[in-house]
């Protein structure tokens, strides 16, 4: 992957990559060249993602949890250290509690916003000094079309992921004549683990069968399907390369036309 022109081979940090959108945005960008580190909590199942991504470039892992600064700090500075600047970030890690309002505690609201808007904001700040530096950056944040509008028993994940998109949009406005665009993602249900567990909710509430939680789902989107992670993937690296430069600012859903811009 190369900037205006210029055949150079750059880093990229994906976050949350062990499994899931985030795994498949580090292969589709080692397809690319780009140098890859997969960051995320377990070491096992980092090593795992790493030996399995090996065969499509270079790649390796750091481990920290993106809602302690101090150690996202030290992880990118080991990511640095292996791989040279972080080039392209990645803020694909994120959770989902999915609770009635009335019902949901401080605890799992303070979760939501740590982990989805916090660590976000951790990430951005470890890497962004060094896009500035050498006047050339990616950043593209995974946000959900649940920072676009409004979901029932979801509201500390969506209030979270709208605070993504805002972030997006203020930052990308700051870095617009620095060689740095920020941009989001906004995938729509995306048959993950993740989605894996909002359907065992459905059945356990619902007595529903997998099949037909997963049809539930798929509803909202009016091509009546699930996302796959390889297009929610491919919408990122393509934010990556040297051709989406005037793309700044914007929060793309990925969702087969459930929510359209007005």
């Amino acid at each position: 992957m190369s900037a205006a022109g210029t055949q150079v081979q750059r880093h990229a940090l994906v976050t949350g990559a062990s499994r899931g959108i985030g795994y498949v945005i580090a292969q589709r960008l080692l397809e690319q060249g780009v140098r890859v580190t997969i960051l995320g909590r377990g070491t096992q199942s980092l090593q795992q993602a790493v030996e399995k991504l090996a065969q499509f470039g270079e790649v390796g892992f750091v481990s920290a949890n993106i809602t302690e600064q101090a150690d996202v700090r030290k992880a990118f500075a080991l990511a640095v250290e292996r791989f040279g600047v972080i080039d392209i970030l990645v803020n694909n890690a994120g959770q989902a509690v999915s609770e009635r309002f009335d019902r949901l505690d401080e605890a799992a609201w303070n979760k939501m916003i740590a982990v989805n808007l916090t660590g976000t904001f951790h990430c951005i700040q470890a890497a962004l000094p060094g896009m500035l530096a050498q006047k050339w950056g990616r950043i593209v944040n995974v946000a959900s079309t649940a920072g676009l509008v409004g979901y029932a028993y979801v509201s500390a994940y969506c209030a979270a992921k709208h605070g993504v998109i805002g972030l997006t949009r203020s930052l990308a406005l700051e870095t617009a004549k620095k060689g740095v665009t920020v941009n989001a993602v906004c995938p729509g249900y995306t048959e993950t683990d993740l989605v894996q567990e909002a359907l065992d909710n459905i059945m356990k509430k619902t007595g529903m069968t997998n099949d037909q939680a997963k049809s539930k789902l798929a509803e909202g989107n009016p091509q009546g399907r699930l996302v796959q992670p390889a297009e929610v993937a491919d919408a990122v690296v393509w934010l990556c390369q040297p051709g989406a430069s005037a793309v700044n600012g914007q929060s793309i859903p990925v969702d087969g036309g459930e929510v359209m811009a007005g």
